[in-house]
């Protein structure tokens, strides 16, 4: 594996070319030993990048390039390895290679992909926690970018239903972006999800990586929800990915004086399934029925752990901040104006309460209910 994950890391030579390659030399690590005279004969790949791969040859250890990907906990998924998700191999400009913290999504359960703007209104927020969670609590796992705003409130609401949701990154999996999403970072692995991108690790944040990663947020999943998107928002672009990929495409209706609804409504109009309810949405996938058994064991042992939450809270001193804390972040001077503490006062329990479990710090300076 040490030799594939040479060649997946060699940049400047588009996937197809790096598929080609292999199937003609049969393995990464005969490509690593081909000599410099018969690489020059492969004519489906161009001087520069014949010169990419001759220069990649440079390095003397690929053992020790693996083993650092190794001792990082992440795991490295090359297109034809059997853990490979089968949905995006079936895209046609599927990934060559995936780089992975934590889990993948379950090749037999249903997918769900969750965008919109980053700059969403409370309107966007709202329904993105509402979706994710209500949905998660009846088995679908959430698929978003972990970009701020509606990616964010998709993840933090797929966590509050009890599911499992997975991070497609425009960076590689150890760098967390935006850097102040590190608490939803490691919730996503803490509860069972995953962080997945197709940078190596360490590669940063640039720019142009994440129109690429959004085919990967369709492509893992059956269906795409837009919560909310301006005419020219990005999160369109992964709905041009999603249908050419032929995944069902739904969007959130807003007031059509909104500009971000604009996207949203004119998607619908062209269109696009309508997002009415979380519960709609519910029935009309028959999802109901089949997690009715399962949901009343969560409730009932949910509704026992919150009377025990609650009892303790009731003897402790946090009582009134975490009365004050939802499930959308509040800033610690809106906390300061609800409570009426100091902001020492109140920086003492929320620490408090953050170590015993009861609130989560999920972004600066900004507190949601655990």
């Amino acid at each position: 594996m040490k030799y594939e994950y040479w060649l997946a890391r060699i940049k400047g030579i588009p996937m197809k070319k790096k598929c080609l390659l292999r199937d003609k030399l049969k393995t990464a690590e005969a490509v690593y030993y081909i000599e410099d005279t018969r690489l020059q004969k492969l004519r489906f790949l161009n001087e520069q990048e014949q010169n990419r791969i001759m220069q990649a040859k440079k390095i003397k250890n690929p053992e020790a390039e693996y083993e650092k990907l190794r001792e990082k906990g992440i795991r490295f998924l090359p297109w034809f390895s059997p853990g490979y998700p089968q949905r995006l191999r079936e895209i046609p400009d599927f990934p060559y290679a995936l780089y992975v913290k934590g889990k993948l999504p379950d090749e037999e359960g249903k997918k769900v992909a969750i965008v919109g703007a980053r700059r969403c209104t409370p309107y966007g927020e709202k329904y993105a926690v509402d979706f994710a969670r209500v949905l998660a609590e009846h088995g679908v796992e959430i698929i978003s970018g972990m970009a701020r705003g509606v990616d964010g409130m998709g993840h933090r609401g797929a966590l509050l239903g009890g599911g499992r949701t997975y991070a497609v990154l425009g960076s590689g999996v150890d760098v967390c972006y935006p850097k102040e999403y590190i608490g939803l970072y490691r919730d996503i692995l803490d509860h069972g999800g995953g962080i997945v991108s197709e940078q190596p690790p360490g590669t940063p944040p640039f720019p142009q990586n994440f129109p690429a990663r959004n085919r990967i947020i369709s492509g893992m999943s059956d269906t795409v929800l837009v919560m909310e998107a301006g005419r020219k928002s990005g999160s369109l672009i992964t709905v041009d990915m999603a249908l050419e990929q032929g995944r069902d495409v739904y969007a959130l209706p807003g007031p059509v004086n909104s500009l971000m609804s604009d996207g949203c409504n004119r998607l619908i109009r062209q269109g696009a399934g309508v997002l009415l309810s979380p519960e709609e949405l519910v029935k009309e996938w028959n999802l109901a029925a089949e997690n009715e058994t399962v949901e009343e064991k969560k409730r009932g042992s949910a509704e026992g752990k919150k009377t025990d939450k609650n009892e303790k809270m009731l003897e402790s001193p946090e009582k009134l901040v975490y009365s004050c804390l939802g499930f959308y972040p509040k800033s610690i001077d809106q906390l300061i104006s609800d409570t009426e503490l100091s902001a020492k006062e109140l920086m003492e329990h929320l620490v408090s309460l953050e170590l015993q479990g009861y609130v989560r710090e999920i972004s600066k300076n900004h507190y949601v209910r655990a």
